[in-house]
C-alpha cells in the first residue's frame, strides 16, 4: 500500500477525558490519511512538535496532546496521578477518542518516549500501534536492568558508563527535593528557559509557550512518581512492534551508552546516530520528520527508499 497524500485540513483542538483530567489534544492533517502520534516530554508541552508537525500533516494525520501536568491539560496535584501506568491510560484515551479502534504510529521524545514504552512493551495498545520512533527517552525498566548489569557485573567501561549517565542525570536528585525544584521554576528558570535553550541547545527558533514556568514546575512530578520505584524494582518489558531509536550524540541528560542492550528488549529495532543535542525537535524538525515518515511509511507497506536494514542492529 502506498501513502498517498491527502488534502490537508486546519488544526483541530478537542479536549479528551482520561480518568477525570482533561487533556488537550490537537490534530491535523486529513482525517482519511494512516495516523502518527506525537507525545512531548520535560519541560515541553504539545508546540515542542510543530515544526515536525507541519511537514508530517502533509501525508499523515498527526495526533498531539499536552500530557497531564503540562501546556493547557489538566494538572493534578498528586505525583501518584503521574505514574506510568496512568500516563499509558491517557494515551489510550486519546486514541480512542479520535481514532477508535484505528492503528497508528507512535514518537515520542524524552518523557513522552518514557511514557511510551509503557504502551509499547505492555497494555491493550500493544495490538494497534504499528511503528515507534524514541528520541532521548529509554523505558525506565530497561534502564534499572542496565544499572544492575554495571553494578553486578562490574568493568572499566561499565563504571565509567555508569559515572557518565550519573553525572548527566545529576538533576533528578534535585527534583526529589521538597519545595526546590518548583520554587526554582517559578523564581527562576521559568524566565529564563528561552534562553538556556538558545545557549546550551542552539535553539535559535523558540515557539511562545506562556506555560513554561508552570511546565516546569508541575512536570516535576514525573520524576516522583516513577524513578526510584522503576529504577530499583524493574520489570521485563518486550516491545512488540519495531523500533526506531534516534540517538542525539551530544545529548546532555540521556547518554549515548543507555541505548546498549536495547537490542536484548526489541526484536526488531533500528538505530540513528544523529549530531544533535537533546532538543533536536527545535534544531532539527525537518530531519526527524523525515525519520518518522520513513520509518513508519515501510510499516504502512509503502514503496520506499531501502536503506532501513542497514540501520538495524
Amino acid at each position: 500500500m502506498r501513502v498517498k497524500e491527502a488534502p490537508k485540513m486546519a488544526r483541530q483542538q478537542q479536549w479528551v477525558n482520561s480518568d477525570g483530567t482533561r487533556l488537550n489534544v490537537v490534530t491535523e492533517g486529513h482525517p482519511a490519511s494512516p495516523v502518527i502520534v506525537l507525545v512531548h516530554g520535560y519541560p515541553d508541552n504539545l508546540t515542542v512538535w510543530d515544526k515536525v508537525a507541519e511537514t508530517l500533516s502533509a501525508q499523515w494525520y498527526v495526533i498531539r496532546y499536552d500530557v497531564r501536568g503540562a501546556g493547557r491539560s489538566d494538572r493534578p496535584a498528586r505525583s501518584s496521578a503521574y505514574r506510568l501506568p496512568q500516563l499509558s491510560r491517557d494515551l489510550e484515551a486519546v486514541v480512542d477518542a479520535v481514532i477508535p479502534d484505528q492503528t497508528f504510529h507512535l514518537a515520542g521524545h524524552d518523557w513522552g518516549s518514557i511514557q511510551s514504552w509503557e504502551s509499547v512493551t505492555s497494555g491493550p495498545l500493544q495490538e494497534r500501534i504499528q511503528s515507534y520512533t524514541t528520541i532521548s527517552g529509554p523505558c525506565l525498566d530497561h534502564v534499572g536492568y542496565w544499572m544492575r548489569k554495571r553494578f553486578r557485573q562490574p568493568s572499566v567501561k561499565r563504571a565509567r558508563q555508569l559515572a557518565k549517565q550519573m553525572a548527566s542525570s545529576w538533576y533528578i536528585a534535585a527534583f526529589h527535593v521538597p519545595l526546590l525544584a518548583p520554587l526554582l521554576w517559578t523564581g527562576f528558570v521559568g524566565k529564563r528557559w528561552d534562553q538556556y535553550l538558545a545557549r546550551t541547545e542552539q535553539v535559535t527558533e523558540i515557539s511562545d509557550n506562556p506555560w513554561q514556568t508552570a511546565d516546569g514546575r508541575d512536570g516535576v512530578r514525573l520524576y516522583r512518581a516513577n524513578m526510584l520505584p522503576r529504577l530499583t524494582r524493574p520489570n521485563l518489558r518486550y516491545a512488540r512492534c519495531p523500533v526506531q531509536l534516534i540517538v542525539p550524540e551530544n545529548d546532555r541528560y540521556v547518554g549515548t551508552q543507555l541505548a546498549e542492550d536495547l537490542n536484548k528488549w526489541v526484536p526488531e529495532l533500528y538505530r540513528r546516530d544523529i549530531e544533535a543535542g537533546h532538543w533536536v525537535l527545535l534544531t532539527q524538525p525537518a530531519r526527524i520528520a523525515g525519520f518518522i515518515d520513513q520509518f513508519a511509511r515501510r510499516y504502512e507497506g509503502a514503496v520506499v527508499q531501502t536503506g532501513l536494514e542497514e540501520i538495524r542492529v
